[in-house]
């Protein structure tokens, strides 16, 4: 487990991170998005013991992440994985070797049987094993990324931080990255901290996720809860685009959170015989789960009654 109590980090006079607090559980995935400048890569930073913090605490199963103690904080280190945006591979290193690295500087016998076992069976893991001999000059961007992914866990570690890891990839690429994500979360039960800036990201593998602004936790839940029902601040970041609504009338957004088949607007306008238009409405696809929004619009004089009969059916509602 992951807990970030009050964490505050400055450099010099500028204050990047505001008394940071969050929990991250064992084997979740977890994705922190923001804007840039928003402390994102900076909290993650603190995290693995690369930055300093002055206020405030990181542990990591119980044990205090500080570069007071260099021991401690190398074993801490150890027992995570990093990937970044740009890969980090060495350009005269091939793919076996890339993946190799780690293990050598931590002094680990890489000639031993167990060794090459683990190397290859990572490899493999990420769907390279075409591409052992391989430089990265010879590679695209997403199989660059695999490469980063399975030099990461060569040492085994319980947690994996991706910063940005998918930003310099294009869409394709980066549904192929995600979804390998979530396989190495599913087999081999790895804690993933994901930093982006990527709606996309977040919607197709957190499972909870925090949005911070100018250096402080402003929304922390279930992506679907965030991003389809979002507070001031994050719909300014989704500059949603969903803003034009008729003058007249009472505007009204429905928000489906949960699976259901209910026809409930069918329903509403046959059994309070009222008439409401449409006037937007968006579908978004959470880890294969699908949840939307819809805006309707109706006379003011039949705005008691719906709102009775929205609550009554225990939909989500807010006047526009």
């Amino acid at each position: 487990m992951i807990e970030i109590k009050g964490v505050c980090k400055s450099f010099n006079n500028l204050e990047v991170l505001k008394g940071i607090s969050l929990t991250i559980n064992d084997g979740e995935i977890y994705g922190i998005i923001g804007q840039s400048g928003a402390g994102k890569s900076t909290l993650l930073r603190c995290i693995n013991g690369l930055e300093d913090y002055q206020d405030g605490e990181i542990l990591i199963d119980n044990v205090l992440v500080s570069n007071k103690d260099s021991k401690v904080l190398r074993n801490l280190q150890k027992q995570m994985g990093m990937i970044f945006q740009d890969f980090n591979l060495l350009t005269r290193l091939n793919v076996y070797e890339n993946v190799e690295l780690p293990m050598k500087f931590w002094g680990i016998n890489t000639k031993s049987e167990e060794a090459k076992k683990k190397i290859n069976e990572l490899i493999s893991l990420v769907g390279l094993d075409d591409k052992k001999n391989a430089r990265p000059s010879e590679l695209s961007g997403g199989q660059q990324q695999r490469v980063a992914i399975a030099r990461a866990l060569v040492l085994d570690p319980k947690i994996l931080l991706c910063d940005e890891a998918t930003s310099a990839l294009d869409p394709s690429i980066t549904k192929e990255i995600l979804t390998l994500l979530q396989e190495i979360n599913k087999k081999l039960g790895i804690t993933i901290v994901v930093v982006t800036h990527q709606m996309e990201v977040v919607k197709q593998i957190c499972q909870r996720v925090s949005f911070l602004k100018d250096g402080q936790v402003l929304a922390e839940g279930k992506p679907e809860d965030l991003f389809v029902h979002p507070i001031k601040e994050v719909k300014t970041f989704l500059q949603d685009e969903s803003t034009l609504l008729p003058e007249a009338g009472i505007n009204i957004q429905l928000f489906f959170t949960d699976k259901t088949s209910e026809p409930v607007l069918t329903k509403m306008a046959r059994e309070l015989n009222v008439d409401f238009s449409i006037v937007w409405a968006k579908l978004e696809d959470f880890r294969s789960n699908i949840y939307g929004s819809l805006v309707i619009n109706f006379e003011a004089k039949n705005k008691e009654d719906v709102i009775k009969y929205l609550e009554k059916e225990n939909v989500l509602w807010e006047e526009l």
